[in-house]
């Protein structure tokens, strides 16, 4: 045996021991039922795994809830419509319970501990994405909410993708705007509210960058800061949301 082969195997182990300590110190929970999963490296058990409302069938490129899988190549009818600046979206799960009560939680009540089943289902989707994305890019809150609420919500979902990915994280574009809270409001009140709500602080290097957000309603959100980052010298955008709301 090689040294380096040894050295590997003494690391490998004492990985699997500091693992088995910690499991043993602070169990690892189901981020949803609260029963123990030592096993699962999702902080989410098998069975609310299960259980969570998956978008399985999706559009392309704006990740809406279809109920039949649309033809290659086919988006729904509002991307037909209004095609947006993205060139694709994904979101994993609908945003239904209990997939809306903890994203609430997340937000309003800073519960953070949902952020690592989050960012591991986040992770999981990531590999079904375009190979040549070169940046990651969290929603931008303004600085007021930020310093209300403590943290940016989408930062947290990021700080996962980064490190499985290793790729950067934008931190050149700002919330320019301190825009009321979007829930509640229509389609075309939400665009009203967004309009030239993010800016970039100069041009910027990456060339396909992934817009991360807890949730995808209208795609408004989306579709305004997508537009910011192509204006900056990006020469694609695509989108990836822990869930999607329904039409």
């Amino acid at each position: 045996m090689s040294w380096r082969i040894f050295i590997a195997s003494l690391r490998t182990a004492a990985a699997r021991s500091a693992g088995a300590l910690g499991d043993a110190v602070m169990p690892r929970l189901c981020a949803f039922c609260g029963t123990e999963c030592t096993r699962c490296e999702s902080f989410c058990c098998r069975g609310c795994h299960a259980d969570l409302p998956w978008n399985d069938i999706q559009c392309g490129r704006c990740a809406q809830p279809m109920q039949l899988p649309p033809g290659d190549g086919i988006d729904c009818a509002a991307c037909q419509q209004q095609p947006p600046p993205f060139s694709l979206a994904c979101a994993p799960l609908r945003y239904a319970f209990p997939v809306d009560a903890a994203i609430k939680a997340l937000k309003f009540r800073r519960r953070l501990d949902y952020v690592p089943a989050f960012g591991a289902i986040l992770s999981a989707a990531a590999a079904s994405l375009p190979a040549d994305i070169d940046a990651l890019l969290p929603v931008p809150l303004h600085w007021r909410r930020h310093a209300s609420r403590g943290f940016n919500q989408a930062a947290e979902l990021c700080k996962p993708l980064q490190r499985r990915s290793g790729l950067p994280v934008l931190t050149g574009f700002h919330r320019a705007r301190a825009t009321p809270y979007q829930s509640g409001l229509s389609a075309a009140e939400r665009s009203r509210n967004l309009r030239a709500a993010f800016k970039a602080r100069g041009h910027m290097e990456a060339r396909h960058v992934l817009i991360v957000d807890d949730v995808i309603t209208t795609g408004e959100t989306c579709r305004q800061l997508a537009g910011a980052v192509l204006a900056a010298g990006a020469e694609s955008v695509s989108v990836l949301a822990l869930a999607r709301a329904g039409p």
